[in-house]
């Protein structure tokens, strides 16, 4: 039983030898940062969360300002009359409300121009380490930009600096 039992450890140590993969490291986070057309492409993106953020405040802003001067007129006003004002305060917010998710939702237009902007370049990094990793024979690349679970790593199967001047 134990010459079985030693044979399928012996099998098991050669087939994960025979196995191995041979990988290689790559920080991601760091190869689009060497890239202007990235870097610019954010920059392009805040800004526009900028201005449309703007928008969005100045819809509620109004929302506000409406309901404070409800609120301080609300005793002299008619029973219709306060309903009418409530029905224009919740319509504006709701227009302020759609507003906010038209230009910042998963389909709005912010996330638009960012996959436009974005997604041709991360392509690139993409293709490229694709490439770089069929070219040197690696099987497994692994992307250590904020991987918490990377606890160590060679820096000779750190290929960063190669991919970067690769995309160059």
């Amino acid at each position: 039983m134990k010459r079985v039992l030693i044979a399928i450890v012996a099998m098991m140590m050669c087939v994960g030898i025979a196995s191995a993969q041979n990988y290689m490291v790559v920080d991601s986070e760091k190869v689009f940062k060497s890239i202007e057309a990235y870097n610019n492409a954010l920059n392009e993106i805040e800004n526009l969360s900028a201005q449309y953020q703007q928008r969005v405040d100045a819809k509620f802003q109004e929302v506000e300002n409406m309901y404070n001067a409800y609120m301080q007129q609300r005793a002299s006003l008619t029973e219709s009359a306060r309903q009418q004002r409530e029905q224009a305060i919740l319509s504006k917010e709701a227009e302020a409300t759609q507003l906010q998710e038209s230009l910042f939702g998963t389909d709005g237009e912010l996330m638009k121009r960012r996959v436009e902007l974005i997604q041709p370049i991360q392509k690139l990094v993409f293709d490229t380490i694709d490439n770089f990793s069929k070219l040197y024979g690696y099987d497994l690349v692994i992307d250590i930009a904020a991987n918490p679970t990377i606890l160590y790593y060679s820096e000779k199967v750190n290929f960063t600096d190669r991919i970067i001047e690769m995309l160059k």
